[in-house]
């Protein structure tokens, strides 16, 4: 299981709007200069963010996005299913006419306790305690 490029783009973009000054509106080329994205990609990623209520889309010349909630609040579930849906391992966990094996599959029950426990790690994890272990992480390098 690997995170696609969209959640881990949208994560380290919504990341670096939570760690700016409450209510500063951000450029989208700062953020995707910032996080080394490509700020085309990141533009269709932030549109699903901005649907979804996690960040605020702020037009005009001083135009950008500004986190809509509390970085306490918002977690990476939150973040990844703002980009691509709720999160499942594979497809036929949420839909079980998805394959006439589902009922007898041995590795269900395996997988539906990976992703019950994936899912509480990553509604577990708010943004606010993201920023604290970048933070963290750089000033022990900068030691």
């Amino acid at each position: 299981m690997q995170f696609t490029r969209a959640e881990e783009y949208g994560i380290l973009g919504v990341i670096y709007l939570a760690s700016q000054e409450e209510g500063l509106i951000v450029p989208l080329s700062e953020i995707a200069e910032i996080r080394d994205v490509p700020e085309k990609f990141l533009a269709k990623i932030f549109q699903n963010l901005t649907k979804t209520g996690i960040v605020k889309s702020h037009r005009g010349v001083k135009g950008g996005f500004s986190l809509a909630k509390d970085p306490e609040v918002i977690t990476i579930k939150d973040v990844v299913e703002a980009i691509q849906g709720p999160y499942h391992l594979i497809k036929c966990l949420p839909d079980r006419d998805c394959c006439e094996k589902v009922e007898f599959c041995p590795i269900r029950p395996v997988l539906e306790e990976a992703e019950e426990k994936l899912l509480e790690v990553f509604g577990s994890y708010t943004l606010a305690n993201l920023i604290s272990w970048e933070r963290n992480q750089r000033a022990a390098k900068a030691r």
